[in-house]
């Protein structure tokens, strides 16, 4: 018996061995395992510089999540920007810019935004745009830290700039020898597509900062040209060259040759832009034209603060969400239609939350909320939400459109018409001129939205179609930045009409030979037929006159 028991023993200690033999070699599989990938992980790993420096809130909300994912996939980005990050991961390094705002820049201090919602296009570049841009892009370039980067001997595998009046930027990709991508903010660019030759199709699509009411009328195509051609004929020939006088004043020790602005974004392997077709409307894109709206959206940052998720909780009877935006300011409203609001809202059943940055507020009714500051991506994800007060800009439009809101708009600038002409046209939005702002109309169209279902039905439909995509836009942007590095650069995703001269891409040279050769046919007929005619008259009068 003890036999037994002693070799059941000896037999269960050979057991346990060959079991902790086994576990040891399993885990040096594994760690070699990680190894390897480690090793494979950090060659796919590269050093991306990521130009975002424009100090606006919006844009910022939406480029930010660009620069964090790139660093979280493992990459080494290096990020020059206003917007400082809380708890950035380790291998995100910023390049701080000034702090400027834009209005700062301009010189004659911050206007009362409302007052430009009258202005054109037209003006709206002249007084914004350009002269805002060129300063704007002197503050990035003479940056403290900005200059240190400069000097610095480094390489980058990768530069991505953001598409914003601030073009001087881009040489940066030329200086250290990457690829260069570029990111909007805004849907569609026309200067872009011109110079990437992807077809402009003015007869469906509006430049980004044009407001047409009509756009497919005959008067709207042709305002449409208009601004296509004023746009870029004053961008190419007066704004680009001051561009380049702020790059030859501030980055030295280029190589030569050093390419012109022009052929820098005409050469970009990339472009990214803040559209999607089921809101935006279908546009034959370029293969290195990539649509990415709601980029913003596919991570979620936080979440409500519990004094506003119990209030939220509490209205049964639904919230109306008010927010103009960062740069649009409800407190500026004149004092008429401020109370115009006031009166409306205190009529409401709903719970009122309004972005209101003053301290107080005369007259505010007991249904009404406000915030000089409100986490509005959150504040959307709430079912109680009923209705979104805007000003129309793109960044809070998409926020309302992924969580089914309908919109009531007031447009402002910019692209703001335009995206509120996109949720009306769509059956979920309804405009609301600044100057038509009075308590009785006011009042009619927020109890229309409010009451009539069918805003909500068709908001709800735009939303899961703009959901529905096999790719989020975060991992879209993702794989074709990447695919840059993968590819070094994409040539093959550029269209060879590139290397054709204007005079072929338009195709004139075949046109005109086309065109004279149905001339020339046109005029043989005619020869012919004449001549034919004249023999035939010519034996009509000799006949004529043998019969005499």
């Amino acid at each position: 018996m003890s036999v037994k028991i002693v070799n059941f023993c000896v037999l269960r200690q050979i057991q346990n061995s060959f079991r902790l033999f086994r576990d040891m070699f399993v885990r040096l599989k594994f760690l070699w395992l990680c190894a390897v990938l480690c090793v494979f992980e950090s060659c796919l790993c590269a050093n991306i510089l990521y130009v975002e420096p424009f100090t606006s809130t919006s844009h910022y909300i939406m480029l930010r999540q660009i620069g964090l994912e790139l660093a979280r996939r493992g990459h080494n980005v290096t990020v020059i920007t206003a917007n400082k990050e809380k708890n950035p991961p380790k291998n995100y390094h910023e390049v701080m810019v000034d702090d400027k705002k834009i209005w700062e820049v301009i010189g004659g201090g911050r206007p009362n935004v409302f007052t430009m919602s009258s202005i054109s296009a037209e003006k709206f570049h002249e007084k914004i745009l350009w002269g805002g841009g060129l300063a704007f892009t002197e503050v990035i370039m003479n940056s403290v830290q900005v200059q240190q980067l400069l000097a610095i001997d480094q390489k980058f595998d990768l530069v991505i700039c953001e598409q914003f009046f601030q073009e001087a930027t881009y040489i940066l990709a030329h200086k250290y020898q990457a690829p260069l991508a570029l990111v909007t903010t805004f849907g569609n660019c026309m200067r872009h597509n011109i110079i990437a030759r992807n077809p402009l199709q003015l007869e469906t699509v509006l430049p980004e900062f044009l407001d047409v009411k009509n756009p497919t009328s005959f008067w709207g195509r042709l305002r449409s040209l208009y601004f296509t051609v004023y746009e870029f004929i004053w961008w190419k020939y007066w704004f680009l060259d001051k561009q380049e006088q702020l790059v030859k004043k501030y980055v030295t020790n280029l190589p030569e040759p050093v390419p012109s602005l022009y052929e820098m974004q005409r050469k970009a392997s990339l472009m990214l832009v803040n559209s999607h077709f089921t809101f935006d409307g279908p546009v034959a894109y370029l293969p290195n034209i990539i649509e990415i709206g709601g980029i913003h959206l596919s991570k979620s940052d936080g979440e409500l603060p519990n004094d506003l998720k119990q209030l939220l909780d509490k209205s049964t009877d639904g919230v109306v969400y008010m927010n103009f935006g960062s740069n649009v300011r409800s407190s500026e409203l004149p004092v008429d239609k401020k109370n115009a609001f006031l009166n409306v809202f205190k009529r409401l059943n709903q719970t009122v939350l309004w972005k209101w940055e003053d301290e107080n507020l005369d007259n505010k009714p007991k249904n009404l909320v406000t915030r000089n500051w409100l986490p509005q991506k959150e504040i959307f994800a709430h079912p109680n939400v009923k209705l979104f007060i805007s000003h129309g800009g793109l960044i809070g439009t998409q926020e309302a459109v992924f969580n089914a809101i309908p919109i009531i708009g007031i447009p402002i600038y910019a692209d703001q018409y335009n995206n509120l002409l996109q949720a009306e046209e769509k059956g979920f939005g309804k405009i609301l001129k600044y100057e038509d702002i009075s308590e009785k109309y006011l009042e009619s169209v927020i109890l229309e939205v409010l009451n009539n279902d069918s805003y909500k039905k068709k908001a709800l439909e735009i939303s899961q179609r703009f959901k529905d995509r096999p790719m989020t836009p975060l991992d879209t942007a993702m794989f074709w930045l990447e695919y840059l590095l993968r590819n070094n650069n994409a040539e093959a995703l550029k269209n060879p009409a590139l290397e054709l001269n204007w005079f072929e891409y338009l195709m004139l040279d075949v046109y005109v030979i086309a065109l004279l050769f149905v001339i020339v046919i046109c005029y043989l007929i005619c020869k012919t037929t004449l001549l034919i005619k004249s023999v035939l008259f010519s034996k009509e009068i000799n006949n004529d006159k043998k019969n005499k």
